[in-house]
C-alpha cells in the first residue's frame, strides 16, 4: 500500500549544533514542507456498467432489510411482543424470530460478533474490501447522499462550478433543497433505528403524535446527525481516517486476493489518444483519468492499491467505458490477483487459488465456532437455577443447636406461561428446605418446596436450609439446590453449608 514519507530527513549522529546548521543549510523547499493539509473535496462522477448497476443492487437490498425488518410479525403468545426482531432493554431481552436472548446469555452475542469479524477476515483474504465497497453502512448511505446531491445539483462538473460560484438566488435554493432531502433520509434513518428498540407501529405513531418519551426523541436525533454528518459531509474521511478497518486490511491479504488492479503492464506508458501514433510506443492507457473523477475516494488506482481504496470498483465500469470508445479491450482495470497480474505481465496463463493456508485457516476457525455455537444453542433449556449464599453471617445456631444457612436462590423461567417447580436440597443429608414469605406454594420438608415462577421471568427467593451441627463435617459441606419443573426440566445450582469452626475435627 502506498504510505506518505517525510522529506526532510535529519543526519543521524550529530550534536544539536551540527544538527542546526544541517537544517539551516536545507532548501527553503524541504524545510517549508507541510506535513498536514486541508481536505481536498471529492465530487465523484455518474458512472453506468456492472458494477454500478451491482452496487445499487446491493444498496436497495441493504436499505429494504434495515427499514422492512422492524415490522416483521411474530406471533409469541399473548402477552409477548409480536415483533420478529426487537431488542426489548425495559424487559431485558432479545428476540429473533424464535430465538429468545436472556441477559446472561449475552456469550450468544459476543459468539455471533467473532464468528462476524472472522467471516469478514475471510471475505477480506479473498475479495478484499467488498465489504467496505458494496455493504458498509458508510458506503450504502453515501451512494444515497451523492444520488441526492447528483439529482440536485448536477452531475460533477455542475456541482464544481456551482460551489465555485458567488452565493445566488438558485444556489441557495438548491443547496437547501439538497440539505433537505439529506436530513429527511437522515431522519429516516435515525427513526428506522429505533424502531429495533421499541414496537415498531407504536414508536412510529407515538413520534408522529407527540407522544414519544424524551428518550425515543433524543435517540432519532443522535442518529439523524451522524447520519448526516457522515454520510453527507465526512464521506470518504470516515473510511480513510476514522475506519480502522483499512489498517487492518493488509495483514488479511495477500498475492492471491482478488482486489482492483490496474493491469500496468498493458497499459503503459500512457500516453494520449491523439499522441500515439502507434501501440507500439503507447500503451492502452490514453491518461483520460476517468477512473480518477468516478471514485468515491478520489485516489488514481493506477498508483497501486491504497489505504484509501474500498475496491468498490467502479473505475472498472468507468474505464471499460474509455475503452469501448477508443477500440480497445476491456479489463485494462479489472478485479485481479497481484500474482496473476505478475503472471499476465509475463505471459503466463493465470491461476486463481481459493484454497490456500490463509483462507483455510479462517474456513477451520469459523467452522468450529459455528459447531460450537450451534451445539450450545441446541443445549439450551428452558430452566435456569443460580444460588448466592449470604456472607453476613455465613449460618445461624437456632436454640435447639441446629444449623441455619441463607441463600439468594433464583429460577429463570424460559417458557411463555407459568410453570411449577420442585425444589430440593442433594448432597447434605438430613438437611431441610424452607422458603421464605409467600412465594411457596407448599411447605418447607426434607422432600423439597414448591414454588411457581411466572411466565418469561425470574423468580427470586429467600431459601433457609437446616441441618444437624455434624451434617457439615470438618465446617463446612457441598450441597446442591435440585430443581425439578412440572414439564420435565431438570437443572441444578451448587453451593456451600458452613458450619460453626469449633465443629472442625482435631488434628
Amino acid at each position: 500500500m502506498r504510505s506518505a514519507g517525510a522529506n526532510n530527513v535529519r543526519p543521524v549522529g550529530l550534536d544539536h549544533a551540527a544538527a542546526a546548521a544541517a537544517v539551516a543549510d536545507e532548501p527553503a523547499a524541504v524545510t517549508s514542507t507541510r506535513l498536514f493539509t486541508n481536505r481536498v473535496k471529492v465530487y465523484p462522477k455518474k458512472v453506468d456498467g456492472t458494477i454500478r448497476r451491482i452496487k445499487w443492487a446491493v444498496l436497495v437490498f441493504c436499505l429494504a432489510v434495515y427499514y422492512v425488518a422492524p415490522w416483521i410479525r411474530w406471533d409469541r403468545g399473548f402477552g409477548r411482543p409480536g415483533q420478529a426482531i426487537l431488542i426489548d432493554m425495559p424487559n431485558r431481552r432479545g428476540y429473533f424470530f424464535w430465538i429468545e436472548i436472556w441477559p446472561q446469555e449475552v456469550y450468544y452475542l459476543a459468539g455471533l460478533m467473532i464468528l462476524g469479524a472472522v467471516a469478514l477476515f475471510f471475505v477480506t483474504s479473498l475479495f478484499g474490501r467488498l465489504w467496505c465497497g458494496y455493504a458498509c453502512p458508510q458506503t450504502v448511505w453515501t451512494d444515497l447522499f451523492i444520488w441526492a446531491e447528483r439529482l440536485i445539483e448536477g452531475d460533477r462538473t455542475q456541482r464544481i462550478r456551482l460551489d465555485a460560484q458567488p452565493l445566488s438566488f438558485d444556489k441557495a435554493r438548491r443547496k437547501l433543497l439538497k440539505h433537505s432531502i439529506w436530513l429527511a433520509i437522515a431522519a429516516a434513518t435515525g427513526g428506522a433505528w429505533i424502531m429495533y428498540f421499541n414496537d415498531a407501529p407504536t414508536v412510529v405513531r407515538d413520534v408522529f403524535t407527540l407522544q414519544a418519551s424524551s428518550t425515543v426523541y433524543a435517540f432519532i436525533g443522535l442518529f439523524t446527525a451522524t447520519t448526516y454528518l457522515l454520510a453527507g459531509w465526512a464521506r470518504e474521511q470516515v473510511c480513510t481516517y476514522m475506519c480502522p478497518w483499512p489498517r487492518f486490511q493488509s495483514a488479511m491479504v495477500d498475492e492471491q486476493t482478488l482486489t482492483v488492479t490496474y493491469r500496468d503492464w498493458r497499459g503503459e506508458p500512457r500516453g494520449k489518444l491523439k499522441q500515439a501514433p502507434s501501440e507500439a510506443k503507447h500503451g492502452d492507457c490514453i491518461d483520460c483519468k476517468a477512473c480518477v473523477v468516478v471514485c468515491p475516494t478520489g485516489i488514481d488506482i493506477r498508483d497501486g492499491l491504497q489505504l484509501e481504496c474500498i475496491g468498490c470498483g467502479l473505475c472498472i465500469d468507468a474505464c471499460d467505458e474509455i475503452m469501448d470508445r477508443v477500440d480497445r479491450p476491456r479489463g485494462l482495470i479489472a478485479f485481479d490477483t497481484y500474482a496473476n497480474h505478475e503472471a499476465r505481465a509475463r505471459g503466463e496463463t493465470p491461476r486463481y487459488r481459493l484454497l490456500r493456508p490463509r483462507t483455510m485457516l479462517y474456513v477451520a476457525v469459523l467452522s468450529v465456532g459455528v459447531a460450537v455455537m450451534l451445539t450450545v444453542f441446541a443445549m439450551r433449556t428452558t430452566l435456569e437455577v443460580s444460588v448466592l449464599p449470604d456472607r453476613s453471617p455465613l449460618f445461624v445456631t437456632l436454640h435447639d443447636g441446629s444449623i441455619r444457612n441463607t441463600y439468594t436462590l433464583k429460577i429463570a423461567n424460559h417458557l411463555p406461561q407459568q410453570a411449577i417447580y420442585r425444589v430440593a436440597i442433594g448432597g447434605l443429608p438430613g438437611a431441610a428446605l424452607s422458603i421464605a414469605g409467600g412465594d411457596a406454594v407448599g411447605g418447607g420438608s426434607e422432600d423439597g418446596v414448591t414454588v411457581a415462577v411466572p411466565a418469561d421471568s425470574i423468580g427470586t427467593f429467600r431459601a433457609y436450609v437446616h441441618a444437624d451441627r455434624g451434617a457439615a463435617q470438618g465446617g463446612e459441606a457441598k450441597l446442591t439446590f435440585d430443581v425439578f419443573a412440572d414439564h420435565g426440566a431438570v437443572a441444578h445450582g451448587a453451593s456451600t453449608f458452613h458450619a460453626p469452626a469449633s465443629d472442625r475435627p482435631s488434628r
